[in-house]
């Protein structure tokens, strides 16, 4: 089974490359971004067809290692093929 995790900054946090790829997107003349959040998506292949089971699973890798739960949230999700 294919899980998605995806890190984001909490909104409270600065998102100091988000701010860059704003502004040069609106450079490049794509003046309707209002603001843009930077994250990271990692794609897990978990040898289980047991959705909730990958899904808790998934959410502790994130909590102990893919994601910085101080200054970051995560979600997690079957990633759709």
């Amino acid at each position: 089974m294919l899980v998605e995790v995806m890190v984001t900054l909490k909104p409270d946090v600065l998102d100091a490359q988000g701010r860059q790829v704003k502004n040069a997107l609106r450079t490049l003349g794509f003046n309707e971004v209002n603001d843009c959040r930077v994250g990271k998506v990692i794609l897990l292949d978990m040898d289980t067809d047991d959705w909730e089971k990958a899904r808790v699973r998934a959410a502790r890798m994130a909590e102990r290692l893919l994601a910085n739960t101080v200054i970051e949230d995560f979600i997690v999700r079957r990633h759709e093929k």
